[in-house]
């Protein structure tokens, strides 16, 4: 039985508007799960993009830091690089620097991955970090109210990088994954873990990224050359937040800034 997949993406012209965007759509997915089941649990990607949002959610001057329920959020991480937590290329300390040291969260809302220890044994500690704080039996899932993820000019998303391993790990919540283009190990949310979620959005900008976005979204099969096509979320809709950079090659959008496509497999 063929399975379709609804994906809608909204386009801002500029980077600006991008992260504002983003960051309104935060507040409003994460106000729908509180007023839903009384808390929000929220997996982060890393990036430039999702950092301009980032600030805007903490900015003072903003509205969203008011709107945002700080008090019932719990933070996790979509992936992470094998580097100490002050290191410029960890996730989480651009994460600390652009929205943790301005929130109002406690040490017990934040769920980081340890890029500090040995990929296996950070991979194995996030698991069980998982199942403790989503208190999940047997071959329970974990089940985000949103993950949000970004997208590689190759194809990638989260630590799932063209041809390697991570991109055949089905049993398992995380992945430590050895990704040989970049001669380094991430670990990373498994793709079966993220497409369990409640709400999945990509959120992408620049120039760089159009044409491997109309090959993902609009091309033939294969995830292996292009991991994020394995983002099929349960529910059949994917959302993608897109400045006009980014979104050049795909079909015109109505009045509002909005498209929808489908797929079907």
């Amino acid at each position: 039985m063929a399975r379709t997949l609804r994906i809608k993406y909204y386009v801002e012209p500029d980077a600006a508007a991008l992260a504002r965007r983003a960051a309104q759509y935060f507040v409003e997915m994460a106000g729908e799960a509180v007023a839903c089941q009384g808390r929000v649990r929220i997996a982060i990607s890393g990036g430039s993009t999702p950092k301009a949002a980032f600030r805007l959610l903490v900015d003072p001057n903003q509205p969203w830091r008011g709107r945002m329920p700080w008090d019932r959020l719990d933070l996790y991480w979509v992936d992470e690089r094998c580097v100490p937590p002050d290191s410029a290329e960890s996730n989480y300390q651009m994460t600390r620097e652009a929205l943790l040291d301005k929130a109002p969260l406690r040490p017990e809302q934040i769920h980081r991955m340890e890029g500090e220890l040995e990929p296996e044994a950070a991979a194995a500690r996030y698991e069980s970090e998982l199942r403790n704080s989503f208190r999940l039996e047997g071959a329970e899932s974990p089940r985000f109210d949103l993950i949000a993820l970004g997208m590689g000019d190759d194809g990638h998303t989260a630590s799932l990088f063209p041809h390697t391993e991570a991109i055949h790990k089905l049993s398992s919540l995380v992945s430590a994954n050895y990704v040989p283009q970049k001669d380094t190990w991430r670990i990373t949310l498994t793709w079966p873990v993220i497409n369990h979620a409640d709400s999945v959005f990509f959120l992408i900008g620049g120039a760089d990224k159009a044409q491997i976005l109309k090959e993902v979204l609009t091309g033939p099969p294969d995830p292996e050359r292009l991991p994020s096509q394995l983002i099929w979320p349960a529910s059949g809709i994917l959302t993608l937040i897109l400045d006009q950079a980014a979104a050049s090659l795909l079909p015109a959008t109505d009045g509002e800034g909005c498209g929808v496509l489908e797929r079907q497999r």
